[in-house]
């Protein structure tokens, strides 16, 4: 089972999270994208980019956190931050 945890973060207080699960046979990568494009239908928000610092701290910490720099559209929370909690 894959499982990733979304939070979304405003004033150091968590607004929202949810976790995602995953019981595909798909690659990590795969199932890292999908759950992310999840997160951010059940968030209304749109897809982050994933800038360069941002895949150096997933591959490091299995965790990122996407800022306002990561979104085209302006964001009404400081950050979210996405972090694996369960791998196969």
């Amino acid at each position: 089972m894959f499982r990733l945890w979304a939070k979304m973060f405003k004033d150091n207080h968590m607004l929202q999270d949810t976790v995602i699960c995953d019981d595909s046979t798909d690659t990590r990568t795969h199932k890292v994208f999908r759950a992310l494009d999840q997160v951010c239908c059940q968030f209304d928000l749109g897809k982050p980019i994933w800038l360069d610092a941002t895949v150096m701290d997933f591959k490091r910490h299995a965790k990122a956190r996407f800022y306002q720099d990561n979104f085209i559209e302006h964001i009404e929370f400081d950050y979210l931050e996405i972090h694996v909690i369960e791998e196969d």
